[in-house]
C-alpha cells in the first residue's frame, strides 16, 4: 500500500521506519500528553511523553515505543481540533499540550478522552481588580442580568449565522430528573478546545485571547461594521460575565461544545466543590480538564441526580454546532424567584434584548408597523420545566409585549432621531419619543409592576392619571451594542432640558418625553455590563456633536432648536388639554397644606375645554361634591409661573357661592367637578328659592305687660324685663337656624341682648346675655334690676351666627332691635361726712361737710327742718349753727376739749328722718397751746454726788394739761453763781418735753459738800411761769489713779514702774510680777472689787485670768523677738473717768542660731551678674542679727547653684554692716526660670530662690503666619497675622519691651501697608503685624521684620512674597460696538458691549450692572469725562447666546435730531472712584426721507382777481426742504424738481380752478441738494375762480416718494373782501394756534393725572402686597411711620451684627485665588459645617486635600500651578469623572431597611453646606468623600459595617463624631484612624455657617427696605398726585379753561364769517408762534410739563 509506505513529513501519516536524516531540535523542556485513540482500542489509554529536544521523526519514535505501534502500521498524530501535525506544526506546540493518535484525522473516538487544561486567571485579574467593585449592583434584584450574561454569549457565538438564532433557556426543577439545573443552549458556531480553554481563564478578554492551539494561528480581534443601532451581537467582551454569573446562580458549571465541522464534542466542568477540595488537597486550583467525545456519548453521565444530562446530550446527534451551559447548585432563593417571579424576570430580559428581539424600530404593535418591518431573526426561549404532571411554563421574549420599551414605543405620537459623535468614532444613535396628554390623562408609561398608592377619596373622579408624566426621572435609557446597560440612565442634555423661563412649549411637555441611547463599544462598560463608565461625561464634553437625522442623514442644524420646534409641534398636534385664557396675573394659596406648593398660581378668567367655554362671572354647578355647590365662577387657577393663553392638564375653578347672603363663601375646587350639563336657569332658580329663607327681622313682646317705650326716663332701680323675642324670615316664619342648602343641618342662631349707659367717660355695657332658643318660649330675657346709673341708656338686641358670633352674613347685617331709655336719681335715704382737715387742736372751732344720697349713692337733695346731733364719749363737742348747699348739709363752729391720750376719737353725727339717720367719723386731736411748765423730779431739794448726772425732765403743757408742742418751745436751766457750769437749753418744739442736766456734774475743788439752785423757764413764751429747784452737791469716790509696781519676792520691796519708764529686756522673753494698786480723788487707796477688776485692762494681754486681776495681779509682757525699736505697754482702769499709766521695754538679741542672707534683686538675665550685694548675717532664733561673725569666717562661706559660673564670685568682709558680703553672681547656657542657691558656713547654711530670666534679646523668629511663600493678590492683605518672637542668644523668649520691630520691604516696587508698621514687643517678646495691603507688580519679593534695639540692629528674619495680579480688580473699560453701522435718528443704536478688565488682563466677572451707566451728550468730545447735561442710560441683562461676563446695553434710542454727538462709559468702583472709558464720538444722520416740508410754516394766503400784482401773489419766498419724520433735513445729493399744482377740496371742478401766471395750471421750481427756493408765485390776471373759495397749493417733488406739502389759501374777486378775508384769516390762524397750545396742555394734564393714578394705584397695591408679608411675618403691627421703619431696620442690622460678631469656627486657610475667573477657591472654604463633631472629623479625614484650590478648567489650574512654582495642589473640575448619586444608604434596599442601624447613619457629603456653586461642590465633595457614612460612635459603626457585609454589599468608610474611622477594608484603630482635636488642626477645619437668625433678620431687613422705599414711592406720588389735582382745580386753570371756550367760539364764529370750512391745522411737529404772540397761559407746574419723548430712552 502505497499511502501506508509513505513517509512524508507533510501529510501527518507516519510509519515506524525511523528517517535518520531528521535534525534533532533544541528547545525547551516540553511534555505531551498523547490519547491512544485507535479503533482497535475499546479503552483510550494515555501516556506522557517527553519531546524536549527531540525533532517530529524521533517524538514519532518514542509514540511507537509507548503505544507498541507496528513498523508498518499507519496512524495520524492531530491535536484535540483534529489538526494533524506535521514538522512545522509539531516545532510550535507547547508543553502540556494534549494530542491524539488516530487512524485516519476524520476516526470516530471510540471512547471520551480528556485534555488537561489550567485556567489561571490572566494578569487582568490583578490590573482590573476593583472594577466590580466600582460598578457593582445597585441593590436591585440583579439575577435576570446574570442570565443576560450568559444570553450575551449565545448572542456573540450566533453572530455569524445565517437563519434563525434561537438561544433557549431552561429552567429544569423536576427533582424526578435529578438537581435543580439552569442550561443555556444556542445553535452558535461553538468553541474548540482551545476557546473552551480560554473561557476558562478569568478575565481573559477577547481582545487577548489566543483561540487556536497555535501561537501561529491567532489572528486577533476584528472589530465588526457599523451597523444600525450597533446591533452587531458583539457584546461577549470581557471574559468576566459567563463566570461571575455561573457562579452567581449556582455552584457548578458544565459547557458542553461542539464546533462547526469538528466531529468532536468538548465538555468541561468548573465546581465550587472541586475549587474546595484541590485547596484542601493542596492541588493546582486553576487546573481541569476537557473531555473530547463524540455527540452523544452519555456513558460518563451516570449519578442519579444528573440524569437530566442524558436528555441533553441525546439532542446532540444532527446538529452541526452548538453550546450548552449547565449550571446546577442553584442557590434556594433563586429557584423561589424565578418560580414566582418568571413573568417579572422574563419581562426585564425583553426589556434588555428588545431590539435583537424585535429589530431596530422596536416591538410596535400596530399590524401596520409589522408589515413594514422586516422582522429579527433572533429567537429566544423560555421554559420553566417543575414536577412531572404540571405543566412547563414557556414563554418566547418576542410575545413579551408589556416591557417598557414596548411600552414607551408603543404610547408614543412621534419621535425625534439625532446622533452624537464624540472622540475618534465614539458614536451613539439617539431616539427621543413623545407622549401626548389626551384629555385627562398622560400617556406616559409607568412600569406596570410598580404600586401606586390610592386616590385621595374626595377627588376620586378627579384624579388625573400620572399627573406629572417622565415627572423626576431620567430620559433616557442607554444601550451598548444593542443591549441594555440597566444602571445607566441620562438625566437629560442641555438642549433637551426644561428651560428656566417660560417660552413657546409649555414647561409640562418636557415631562412627555422618554428616550434612548444607542452607544457603540468606543464608550466602556463595567465588567458586568450594568453601568457605563463615563458615558455622560463624554457626552457633555464640549467637543461632543449634535446633529438630527431626518429619514437616515444628518442635519447640521441647531440641534436645540430643532427640538424646541419638534416639540411644540408635538404639543399643539397631539396634546388634547384644558386652554386657560385671559391671564390675570398671579397669586398664592393659602389654603394649600404643602407649602411649596402654594405659589406661584397663574389666575385667568376663562377655559375652554371640550369645545367648551367657561368665564368668569358665569353660574355653574359642582358634580360628585358634597354637598353640591351652586355659584359663580370668580377665576381659574393653575399652578406655575405661567403667562398668557396656556394649555394645561388641569386646575381649579374658584367658586363664589351663591347665594351671598346665604353662604358668603369662596370655594375652590378641579376643574373636573364641574357640571357641564347644568343649565343656567336651573341654577339660579335654587338661588332664588334659598333667599327666600333668610332672616328679615325680629319680633320683641314683654310677657308680664310691663313694656317699655323709646325714649322714657324712669327712676333707678327700676325693672327692665323679662323680654321674649322671635326671628321672622320673609314669609313671617319663626326661625331658629341659618338655612343651609341640601339636607345639612344650618348653623344655630343666637340672640345676643346688651344694655349700654351712655356715661360721661364713653358707652359701658352693663348687661350682657346671650339668648339660646327653645321651642316653647323662642328667645326668652328675665328681668334684669341692676339698672342703677344715671344717664341715658339703649338696649340692643342683636342676631348673631352660633359658634363665630358673627353680626353679618354675606356682607348684611342679621335682625336687631334697639330701645333708648333713660334714668334719674331717688329720694335721699343716707348720707357720708365729707373729708375733715385734720388733725384739729384741742379748743379750735372746725365745719362738717354733709353729704346726702339716695339708695344707689347718687347725690339727692336733703329733706326741710333737718336737726343734727354731735355725740363724743372721750371730748366734749359743741357746735354753733348749719347750713345748706345744694345736696350739701353743713355743720359750722364745731369745738372739741378734753384729753388727747388717744389721739383718734370717734365722732357720732346723727341726722334723724333719715332711712340711715347715723354716721360716725374718726378725727384726730392734737393739744392745744402752751399753758404752763412742769419739772421732775418735783422735790424741793436734790442730793447729788460729783461727777455724776441730776437729770431734770422738763415737760410743756396746754390748758387741758395735754403735753402740746410749739414753734421755738425752748426749755433753759441755769446753776446760780457756779461759772464753770454752762447754761442748758433744750428745744421742745416737736416732742412738748425734754431733758436737762443729764450729763455728770464736773465741779473743781469739791471737798465738801455745797448747795446750788437751778432755774427752769421758757423764754419765748413769757406767759409760762418759770420753775426753781436746789442742788446738794457731795465729793465724787471714783478711781482717780492707777499704780504698776514689780515684787520679785515676798520680802523684798516692791518695784514701781513710774508712767513713762524705759525697762531693756532679753527679746523674746517675758517680764513677770506685775502687781497694780487704785486711789479715789482724796488719795485714799481703793479697795479691789471683782467689779473693779473688771474694769482693767492691758494692752498686751486681751485674756486675762479674773482671779489674778481681782488680786492685783497684771499677766507678764512678752517682750518681742525682734531686737528693734521701743515697746510701749499701759495699763487703764475703763470706769468712769478712765485712768491709765504705761511704760516702755527696749528688747535686746539672744544668742546665734540661724544664717540670713540679704540681697536687693532676685531675679537676673542669663550671662549678667545679679546688681547688687548679697549679705549674710548670723541671727538669734528670731532673726535678731548677732555679732558671731568675723573677717576670718569669710574663708569657710560656700555657694553654690545649678548653672552658676563660680569664677565670678567674691565673697568680702564688710566692716561698716559687720557683715559678709557676695557678689559676682553669674548663671549662663541654663533654661530660665526659678534656682536655688546655697550659702554656708560651719554648721549653718540657707538656700535663696532666684529668678533667671532670659538674656538680652540676639535674634527675632516667626512663631506663627501664613504659609510661605506668602501668595496674595495685588492691593489686598494677608488675613493671617504675622507672630515674631524676641529671644536670647540661647533660643529663649526675650521679653524685652525695648525692641521695636518694624516692617521693612527689600524692594523699592514693593508698598505694604500694616495695621502699624513698627512696635515694641509686648510683655511676652511677641509682636504682632497684620498686613492689610501689598501692592507691586507681579512676582516674588522680600519682605524683612527689623528689630532695634537702642539703635542697635537685631538679627530678623525675611519672608518671600508671592504677588499676584488681583483678577477682580477693574483697572479698564473695552468698548465693542458696530462702528461701520449707520445711526439713523430715533431708531435703535447698536448693542454696546462692555468688557471690564482687571490686572491680570482676564475680564472682571460679576460686576453690578447698576454701577455700569452709558452717557450720551451732543457735541464733541469734552475731555476725561462728560459735562453736567449728559443723559445717563443703564445696562440690560445678558442673553444666553452672550458672554456673561460682559455688560450689554441694548435697545437704546438714538436722538431725534441729526449731529455730533459722545458717547463714554463709566464704572463706579465706590463712591470716590471711577473708572472711565475713551470717549467715542458718533454722527446722528436722518432717517428715512418722508415728506417736503418748509422749516416754518407760511401764513395762509388770501388773494384776489385783480390787476395788481400784490393781491394776487400767493407765495413770495418759501424754502421747501427734504425731511425725515423728525424733520432733520435729509435731501443732501437729492436733485430734481417741485411741482407747483392747485386743487380744491370742495370738488369743484378743473375749469373752475385758478391759473398760475403764464395761464397754466402748473408751476415748476429747481430742487438742489434736497432744497428748493419757491419765489414770487403768483395767479394769472382774470384767473378763473370762485368768489370766496378755499384753494390749495400742492408741492410735489419728481423724486422719491414724498408726502407733498400742502398750503391752503383764499381766493376773491374784489379787492376790499380779499382784505377783510385776509384780516380774518390771520386771526383764524392765531386762534388756531392758541387753540392748539391750550389743547396741547390740557391733553398733557389729563395724560399726566391718569399716569399718576396709574402709578399711585400700582403703588398702592405694592404697599399692601408687601405689608400683608410684613404681617405674615409679624412685623406690620409697629410700623406707622418711617421713623418706626427706620429703626425696626437698624434694630434688625444691630442683630445681624451682633450675630455676626458671636464666635464660630472658621477656617483659617488664606485662599487667595478664589476670586480669579474660573476658580471656585480651596476645599476648605467650598463648604460649611454646622455641627463641630462632624466638622471636626470630616476636617480631618479631607486633611490633605483641605489645602487644594478646585478651578472649573484644566488652564485655570496650569496658571494657578506656575505662578506658585508647582508649589500649589490644583484640581480642574473638567477632569473629575462624578456620577450623579442618589442612592440610598447601604442598609436601605428598595426603600426599606435591611436591619435597624445604630448611630443615625448619614451621607458625610450631606451634611456639607455649599455657599455657592452647589452643582460643581457636589462634584468635588463626591469625588472626594464619595459614599463616606458619618456615624455616632465606634461601636455603632462596627455593628453597621457588619450589618452591610453580612448583607454581601460593599460598606463604604466610616466616620463616627468621636473622631474614629473605619476603612472600607474593615481597618480601625491606630493613631492613624483617630482624628485629634479640634485645635490641633490649627484651623484647616470646615467654618460653621451663618446661624439661621442671621438670614431670617437678613430678610427681615430687606422686605422692611423694599416697603420703606414703596412707602416712601407712595408718598411722594400721592403728593405729586395731590398737588397735580390741586392745580387743575386752581382758578387760574379755570381760567384757562374759560379762555379756551370763549377763543373756540370766537373760531367758529370767523368760520362762519368766512363761509368755509376751518382752515388746516398746522402741524405741531413746526408750528412756531410769532414773537408778538403773547402767552396764552403761564408755565405749567413741574409735573405738567410732563410729556412722553424717545428721545434718548
Amino acid at each position: 500500500m502505497a499511502e501506508k509506505q509513505s513517509q512524508t513529513k507533510t501529510a501527518g501519516l507516519k510509519s515506524c521506519q525511523p528517517n535518520s536524516s531528521s535534525e534533532v531540535v533544541e528547545g525547551p523542556p516540553r511534555r505531551i500528553r498523547v490519547f491512544d485513540c485507535r479503533p482497535e482500542n475499546k479503552q483510550v489509554s494515555d501516556e506522557v511523553v517527553d519531546a524536549s529536544g527531540k525533532n517530529l521523526e524521533e517524538f514519532l519514535q518514542d509514540i511507537s515505543k509507548v503505544f507498541s505501534v507496528g513498523k508498518k502500521e499507519t496512524y495520524v498524530l492531530t491535536t484535540t481540533d483534529r489538526r494533524v501535525i506535521d514538522d512545522d506544526i509539531f516545532d510550535k506546540l507547547e508543553d502540556g499540550i494534549t494530542l491524539q493518535l488516530l487512524r485516519t484525522a476524520d476516526q470516530e473516538l471510540p471512547a471520551p478522552t480528556q485534555e488537561h487544561i489550567k485556567y489561571v486567571p490572566h494578569y487582568y485579574t490583578l490590573v482590573q481588580s476593583g472594577m466590580y467593585e466600582y460598578y457593582a449592583s445597585e441593590g436591585q434584584k440583579s439575577l435576570p442580568y446574570a442570565f443576560a450574561e450568559l444570553v450575551d454569549n449565545s448572542l456573540s457565538a450566533t453572530a455569524k449565522r445565517e437563519g434563525h438564532r434561537i438561544i433557549d433557556i431552561r429552567l429544569l426543577f423536576d427533582e424526578g430528573q435529578g438537581k435543580h439545573a439552569v442550561a443555556v443552549i444556542d445553535n452558535g458556531c461553538g468553541m474548540t478546545s482551545k476557546q473552551l480553554n480560554n473561557w476558562a481563564v478569568y478575565r481573559l478578554s477577547k481582545f487577548n485571547r489566543d483561540s487556536s492551539t497555535l501561537h501561529s494561528d491567532h489572528l486577533g480581534y476584528v472589530r465588526p461594521s457599523p451597523v444600525p443601532r450597533s446591533l452587531n451581537s458583539d457584546i461577549s467582551f470581557f471574559g468576566v460575565g459567563g463566570k461571575q454569573a455561573v457562579f452567581y446562580i449556582g455552584q457548578s458549571a458544565r459547557i458542553i461544545t461542539k464546533p462547526a465541522a469538528s466531529p468532536d464534542v468538548h465538555e468541561f466542568v468548573m465546581s465550587k466543590e472541586d475549587f474546595e477540595r484541590k485547596e484542601k488537597n493542596k492541588e493546582d486550583i486553576y487546573c481541569g480538564v476537557i473531555r473530547n467525545r463524540k455527540p452523544g456519548d452519555h456513558a460518563h453521565i451516570v449519578a442519579e441526580d444528573e440524569l437530566f444530562l442524558q436528555a441533553l446530550i441525546a439532542e446532540e446527534d444532527g446538529k452541526d454546532s452548538f453550546t450548552a451551559v449547565v449550571i446546577t447548585g442553584i442557590q434556594s432563593d433563586h429557584i423561589t424567584y424565578l418560580k414566582q417571579y418568571f413573568h417579572l424576570w422574563t419581562r426585564e430580559l425583553a426589556h434588555i434584548y428588545h431590539y435583537y428581539v424585535h429589530g431596530i424600530h422596536g416591538n410596535e404593535l400596530s399590524q401596520s408597523s409589522k408589515d413594514n418591518h422586516k422582522q429579527s431573526d433572533v429567537d429566544i426561549q423560555i421554559t420553566l420545566v417543575e414536577k412531572a404532571g404540571k405543566q412547563p411554563r414557556s414563554v418566547n421574549l418576542r410575545d413579551v409585549s408589556t416591557d417598557m420599551q414596548t411600552l414607551y414605543i408603543n404610547s408614543s405620537a412621534a419621535s425625534f432621531e439625532f446622533r452624537v459623535q464624540a472622540q475618534g468614532d465614539a458614536t451613539v444613535e439617539g431616539l427621543i419619543r413623545y407622549h401626548p396628554f389626551l384629555y385627562d390623562r398622560e400617556t406616559y408609561p409607568q412600569d406596570p409592576y410598580t404600586s401606586i398608592g390610592p386616590a385621595d377619596e374626595e377627588d376620586d373622579e378627579c384624579l388625573v392619571l400620572n399627573p406629572e408624566g417622565r415627572g423626576k426621572r431620567p430620559i433616557f435609557e442607554c444601550f451598548w451594542n444593542g443591549r441594555l446597560i440597566p444602571y445607566t440612565t441620562v438625566s437629560e442634555f442641555e438642549w433637551c432640558a426644561r428651560p428656566k423661563k417660560a417660552g413657546a412649549v409649555p414647561a409640562e411637555c418636557y415631562n412627555r418625553i422618554s428616550g434612548v441611547l444607542f452607544t457603540n463599544d468606543r464608550f466602556p462598560v463595567s465588567t458586568n455590563k450594568l453601568t457605563f463608565m463615563d458615558l455622560e461625561l463624554q457626552l457633555r464634553d464640549k467637543e461632543t456633536i449634535f446633529t438630527r437625522v431626518i429619514n437616515g442623514q444628518d442635519q447640521r442644524v441647531k440641534i436645540q432648536r430643532e427640538f424646541t420646534s419638534w416639540l411644540k409641534e408635538c404639543h399643539e398636534q397631539y396634546d388634547k388639554q384644558i386652554k386657560f385664557m385671559g391671564f390675570q396675573g398671579v397669586t398664592s394659596r393659602s389654603d394649600v397644606s404643602t407649602k411649596r406648593l402654594q405659589h406661584p398660581w397663574a389666575r385667568f378668567s376663562s377655559i375652554r375645554w371640550d369645545g367648551k367655554t367657561y368665564k368668569a362671572g358665569q353660574h355653574m354647578k359642582s358634580l360628585k361634591t358634597l354637598p353640591l355647590l351652586f355659584g359663580t365662577i370668580k377665576e381659574f387657577l393653575l399652578y406655575g409661573d405661567h403667562e398668557g393663553d396656556v394649555f394645561a392638564t388641569g386646575g381649579y375653578v374658584q367658586i363664589a357661592l351663591q347665594p351671598k347672603e346665604l353662604y358668603d363663601e369662596v370655594r375652590t375646587i378641579p376643574i373636573l367637578k364641574i357640571d357641564r350639563q347644568a343649565t343656567t336657569a336651573a341654577i339660579k332658580r335654587n338661588i332664588e328659592d334659598e333667599l327666600a329663607k333668610l332672616p328679615v327681622k325680629l319680633k320683641v313682646t314683654w310677657p308680664e305687660g310691663t313694656p317699655w317705650s323709646d325714649c322714657e326716663t324712669r327712676p333707678v332701680g327700676t325693672p327692665l324685663g323679662p323680654i321674649q323675642v322671635e326671628i321672622l324670615n320673609k314669609k313671617g316664619e319663626a326661625i331658629s337656624r341659618l338655612p343651609m342648602g341640601g339636607n345639612a343641618a344650618g348653623r344655630k342662631f343666637l340672640m345676643e341682648l346688651k344694655v349700654i349707659w351712655h356715661s360721661p367717660k364713653g358707652d359701658i355695657q352693663t348687661n350682657s346675655h346671650i339668648g339660646v332658643h327653645s321651642a316653647k318660649w323662642d328667645y326668652w330675657f328675665r328681668k334684669m334690676e341692676n339698672l342703677n346709673k344715671l344717664g341715658k341708656y339703649t338696649l340692643h338686641l342683636q342676631t348673631i351666627l352660633n359658634e363665630s358670633n358673627s353680626t353679618t352674613w354675606a356682607g348684611k347685617q342679621l335682625p336687631f332691635h334697639s330701645l333708648s331709655f333713660a334714668l334719674k336719681e331717688g329720694d335721699a335715704e343716707t348720707f357720708s361726712v365729707g373729708a375733715i382737715s385734720t388733725p384739729l387742736q384741742v379748743g379750735e372751732p372746725f365745719s362738717l361737710s354733709l353729704e346726702l344720697k339716695d339708695e344707689f349713692g347718687h347725690p339727692a337733695h336733703p329733706p326741710p327742718d333737718l336737726k343734727p346731733k354731735l355725740e363724743c364719749s372721750s371730748l366734749e363737742v359743741t357746735h354753733e349753727g348749719t347750713a345748706v348747699s345744694g345736696t350739701t348739709f353743713t355743720i359750722k363752729g364745731v369745738r372739741a376739749r378734753g384729753s388727747v391720750t388717744n389721739k383718734v376719737h370717734t365722732l357720732k353725727v346723727v341726722l334723724e328722718g333719715l332711712r340711715h339717720d347715723s354716721q360716725s367719723v374718726q378725727i384726730s386731736m392734737l393739744p392745744g397751746l402752751p399753758h404752763s411748765l412742769r419739772v421732775h423730779p418735783d422735790e424741793e431739794t436734790i442730793t447729788v454726788e460729783n461727777r455724776t448726772a441730776v437729770g431734770f425732765k422738763v415737760e410743756v403743757l396746754d390748758e387741758s394739761n395735754n403735753i402740746t408742742t410749739h414753734s421755738k418751745l425752748i426749755v433753759r436751766s441755769q446753776l446760780a453763781g457756779v461759772s464753770e457750769v454752762p447754761m442748758e437749753a433744750v428745744d421742745c418744739s416737736n416732742t412738748g418735753m425734754g431733758q436737762l442736766m443729764s450729763k455728770p456734774l464736773q465741779l473743781k475743788n469739791v471737798r465738801t459738800e455745797q448747795l446750788i439752785t437751778v432755774k427752769f423757764d421758757l423764754p419765748n413764751h413769757q406767759m409760762v411761769s418759770c420753775v426753781e429747784r436746789t442742788l446738794r452737791v457731795l465729793p465724787s469716790s471714783c478711781v482717780c489713779r492707777v499704780e504698776v509696781y514689780r515684787l520679785e519676792g515676798q520680802c523684798d520691796a516692791p518695784m514701781v514702774l513710774m508712767n513713762l519708764e524705759r525697762i531693756d529686756w532679753t527679746a523674746g522673753d517675758a517680764l513677770g510680777n506685775l502687781f497694780y494698786r487704785l486711789y479715789d480723788e482724796g488719795e485714799r487707796e481703793i479697795p479691789i472689787t471683782p467689779e473693779l477688776a473688771q474694769k482693767i485692762k492691758v494692752n498686751w494681754s486681751a485674756n486675762m485670768k479674773s482671779v489674778d486681776v481681782a488680786q492685783g495681779r497684771l499677766p507678764p509682757v512678752c517682750v518681742p523677738i525682734l531686737a528693734v525699736g521701743e515697746q510701749f505697754y499701759q495699763v487703764a482702769f475703763k470706769g468712769q473717768p478712765s485712768v491709765e499709766t504705761s511704760f516702755i521695754i527696749m528688747p535686746r538679741p539672744d544668742e546665734p542660731e540661724l544664717l540670713k542672707v540679704n540681697l536687693k534683686e532676685t531675679s537676673v538675665r542669663l550671662g549678667e551678674v545679679l546688681p547688687g550685694n548679697i549679705y549674710l548675717e548670723l541671727t538669734d532664733q528670731y532673726g535678731n542679727k548677732t555679732d558671731a561673725l568675723s573677717a576670718e569666717s569669710v574663708k569657710t562661706i560656700s555657694v553654690s547653684a545649678e548653672g552658676l559660673d563660680t569664677s565670678s564670685l567674691a565673697i568680702k568682709w564688710q566692716e561698716s554692716t559687720q557683715s559678709v558680703c557676695v557678689n559676682g553672681v553669674r548663671f549662663i547656657d541654663c533654661p530660665p526660670g526659678q534656682r536655688e542657691v546655697r550659702f554656708a558656713w560651719q554648721r549653718y547654711e540657707e538656700f535663696v530662690r532666684l529668678r533667671v530670666n532670659p538674656g538680652l534679646p540676639a535674634k527675632i523668629i516667626i512663631q506663627d503666619g501664613p504659609e510661605m511663600p506668602v501668595q496674595v493678590l495685588n492691593g489686598q492683605g494677608v488675613d493671617t497675622p504675622f507672630v515674631l518672637q524676641l529671644c536670647d542668644e540661647w533660643d529663649n523668649p526675650s521679653p524685652d519691651q525695648r525692641v521695636v520691630i518694624a516692617v521693612v520691604a527689600l524692594s523699592s516696587q514693593l508698598k505694604v501697608k500694616a495695621e502699624v508698621m513698627s512696635q515694641p514687643v509686648n510683655s511676652e517678646g511677641k509682636a504682632t503685624f497684620t498686613l492689610t495691603q501689598i501692592t507691586a507688580p507681579k512676582g516674588e519679593y522680600k519682605l524683612e521684620f527689623r528689630g532695634k534695639m537702642n539703635s542697635s540692629g537685631i538679627l530678623a528674619p525675611t519672608v518671600l512674597v508671592n504677588v499676584l495680579p488681583d483678577p477682580c480688580k477693574p483697572v479698564k473699560l473695552a468698548v465693542d460696538y458696530d462702528i461701520g453701522a449707520f445711526l439713523f435718528a430715533g431708531g435703535n443704536f447698536p448693542v454696546f458691549k462692555v468688557t471690564v478688565f482687571s490686572e491680570d488682563g482676564g475680564a472682571v466677572r460679576g460686576v453690578n450692572p447698576a454701577s455700569m451707566s452709558m452717557l450720551l451728550w451732543k457735541g464733541p468730545a469734552s475731555g476725561q469725562q462728560p459735562p453736567p447735561e449728559a443723559l445717563t442710560l443703564k445696562s440690560c441683562k445678558a442673553k444666553k447666546t452672550e458672554k456673561q461676563e460682559c455688560l450689554y446695553f441694548r435697545d437704546k434710542v438714538i436722538p431725534e435730531r441729526a449731529g455730533k454727538y459722545t458717547i463714554q462709559f463709566v464704572l463706579s468702583v465706590d463712591k470716590t472712584k471711577a473708572i472711565w472709558s475713551k470717549q467715542h464720538t458718533i454722527s446722528v444722520v436722518p432717517s428715512k426721507t418722508v415728506k417736503l416740508a418748509p422749516e416754518d410754516p407760511p401764513a395762509t394766503p388770501v388773494v384776489s382777481n385783480n390787476n395788481v400784482l400784490a393781491n394776487r401773489t400767493l407765495v413770495e419766498s418759501l424754502y421747501l426742504k427734504i425731511m425725515d419724520e423728525y424733520n432733520n433735513p435729509a435731501g443732501e445729493g437729492c436733485n430734481g424738481q417741485v411741482f407747483v399744482s392747485l386743487k380744491s377740496p370742495s370738488g369743484c371742478s378743473q375749469k373752475d380752478l385758478p391759473l398760475f401766471e403764464g395761464n397754466v395750471s402748473r408751476a415748476s421750481y429747481p430742487l438742489e441738494n434736497g432744497e428748493s427756493l419757491i419765489k414770487e408765485l403768483a395767479l394769472a390776471e382774470n384767473s378763473p375762480g370762485r368768489d370766496g373759495t378755499e384753494y390749495i397749493l400742492v408741492f410735489e417733488a419728481d423724486i422719491l416718494e414724498l408726502t407733498p406739502f400742502e398750503l391752503p389759501f383764499r381766493f376773491y374777486n374784489d379787492v376790499e373782501n380779499q382784505r377783510q378775508m385776509s384780516a380774518l384769516s390771520q386771526k383764524k390762524d392765531r386762534l388756531s394756534l392758541s387753540i392748539d397750545v391750550y389743547n396741547s396742555l390740557f391733553d398733557t394734564n389729563k395724560q399726566l393725572i391718569t399716569e399718576l393714578k396709574g402709578r399711585l394705584q400700582l403703588a398702592e397695591g405694592k404697599e399692601k402686597q408687601l405689608k400683608a408679608e410684613l404681617h405674615k411675618k409679624g412685623l406690620a403691627s409697629s410700623l406707622r411711620d418711617m421713623s418706626e421703619i427706620d429703626a425696626l431696620i437698624s434694630q434688625r442690622k444691630a442683630e445681624m451684627e451682633q450675630i455676626k460678631r458671636q464666635p464660630r469656627r472658621v477656617c483659617s486657610i488664606p485662599d487667595p485665588f478664589r476670586t480669579s475667573p474660573d476658580v471656585l477657591g480651596k476645599v476648605a472654604h467650598l463648604a460649611k459645617v454646622e455641627d463641630d463633631d462632624a466638622a471636626k472629623v470630616i476636617s480631618w479625614h479631607l486633611l490633605g486635600d483641605m489645602d487644594c484650590v478646585v478651578t472649573v478648567t484644566t488652564v485655570a489650574a496650569r496658571k494657578i500651578y506656575d505662578d506658585t512654582q508647582g508649589r500649589q495642589q490644583v484640581m480642574p473640575l473638567e477632569t473629575v469623572f462624578w456620577k450623579s448619586n442618589t442612592r440610598p444608604l447601604p442598609h436601605i434596599r428598595n426603600g426599606m431597611n435591611i436591619f435597624v442601624p445604630l448611630g443615625n447613619p448619614v451621607f458625610a457629603r450631606d451634611l456639607l453646606i455649599y455657599q455657592q456653586y452647589a452643582d460643581k461642590c457636589q462634584m468635588v465633595f463626591g469625588s472626594l468623600l464619595g459614599d463616606t457614612i458619618l456615624i455616632n460612635d465606634l461601636d455603632s459603626a462596627n455593628h453597621y459595617r457588619k450589618g452591610v457585609v453580612q448583607s454581601k454589599i460593599q460598606c463604604p468608610t466610616l466616620l463616627t463624631r468621636q473622631g474614629d474611622r473605619i476603612r472600607s477594608n474593615g481597618k480601625f484603630g491606630g493613631l492613624q484612624n483617630k482624628a485629634p482635636s479640634i485645635e490641633k488642626l490649627r484651623g484647616h477645619v470646615f467654618g460653621a455657617p451663618i446661624p439661621r437668625e442671621y438670614h431670617q433678620a437678613s430678610s427681615h431687613v430687606e422686605l422692611l427696605q423694599q416697603y420703606r422705599v414703596v412707602l416712601e414711592k407712595c408718598q411722594m406720588v400721592r403728593a405729586d398726585y395731590d398737588s397735580h389735582v390741586q392745580y387743575l382745580q386752581s382758578p387760574e386753570m379755570q381760567q384757562k379753561e374759560q379762555e379756551l371756550k370763549e377763543q373756540k367760539r370766537e373760531l367758529q364764529d370767523i368760520e362762519k364769517k368766512l363761509a368755509s370750512t376751518p382752515v388746516r391745522t398746522p402741524l405741531s411737529s413746526v408750528v412756531k408762534r410769532p414773537h408778538s404772540e403773547p402767552e396764552p397761559c403761564r408755565t405749567p407746574s413741574k409735573r405738567a410739563r410732563i410729556k412722553p419723548c424717545r428721545l434718548l430712552d
